[in-house]
């Protein structure tokens, strides 16, 4: 099989599709030879990114993935539409409020957060993978995480907020559930963790253009000479997709430049000492 069509005929619905990490994977997807299903919330956003990929290749379907009835029937729609399934990209997500201390907590918040970031991805696993079984179907199910659900930050947005923090956390252990269950039927389950990428939902917590919060990150990263972007997460997500990782399962793919592998905290309290 040809780098250029990884994933020839192939079917797979993205969540949140419309915008940022999603709308960069539907592109990609669709460039290697997939039919794919945007499903977001963003109507006019996710009609148009069907329209510019080409609607003979991506379809856009209303999805709310609090809403586990939806996200069944769009599972049903895409294997009517394409017959059948093979990749599951769970990425929809919100950035939480701007709580910084749990004294402040407002549960309402917290469990609208948790509702999509996790149980959302809970929901989009059982149905996907519901489907696979079925029809024996070899699948990669792939859920976007953070680095944020590897170590935890305060005070930047809704970034520090405990119902965001906690759900990216808890991508982590659903990912590894759920590759225990599926393993025996060749499915494979895997997480993407990025570190800042400037996309829509980023600069809206942070209250920061794109270029502001690419200098954030920028500011932060531990690997120089390189901003991270949307397209580089679509293509570790393509890497999961792709028989190209046909034997990587319960994997959580960080695509952080480093930044979780080093503690820059004494390089900080140095630079400081000589101020």
């Amino acid at each position: 099989m040809s780098d250029e069509q990884r994933l020839d005929g192939k079917v797979a619905i993205v969540t949140g599709g419309a915008s940022g990490i999603g709308a960069a994977t539907v592109r990609l997807f669709a460039e290697k030879g997939a039919y794919v299903v945007i499903a977001d919330i963003q109507d006019e956003l996710g009609n148009q990114v069907a329209t510019s990929v080409g609607t003979d290749k991506v379809t856009y379907r209303h999805c709310d993935v609090r809403d586990e009835k939806q996200v069944e029937e769009i599972v049903a729609f895409t294997v009517h539409k394409y017959g059948g399934l093979d990749i599951m990209f769970s990425n929809a997500g919100v950035a939480g409020g701007s709580q910084s201390s749990i004294i402040d907590l407002d549960l309402k918040d917290f469990d609208n957060t948790l509702a999509v970031n996790l149980r959302g991805y809970v929901v989009c696993i059982k149905h996907a993978a519901r489907v696979m079984v079925a029809r024996k179907t070899r699948g990669s199910i792939i859920c976007t995480a953070s680095v944020l659900g590897s170590v935890a930050i305060t005070a930047t947005g809704g970034f520090d907020d405990k119902g965001y923090i906690s759900s990216k956390s808890g991508i982590l252990g659903l990912v590894r559930a759920t590759c225990g269950d599926l393993g025996e039927y060749g499915i494979r389950v895997n997480s993407i963790s990025p570190y800042v990428v400037a996309t829509p939902l980023a600069t809206k917590a942070l209250n920061l253009d794109v270029s502001q919060v690419e200098e954030l990150g920028v500011a932060a990263a531990n690997l120089k000479g390189i901003v991270l972007k949307p397209i580089h997460i679509a293509q570790a997500a393509l890497f999961l997709a792709s028989d190209q990782s046909a034997y990587v399962s319960g994997h959580d793919f960080v695509v952080d430049g480093g930044f979780l592998a080093v503690n820059q905290t004494f390089k900080f309290i140095q630079q400081s000492s000589k101020a």
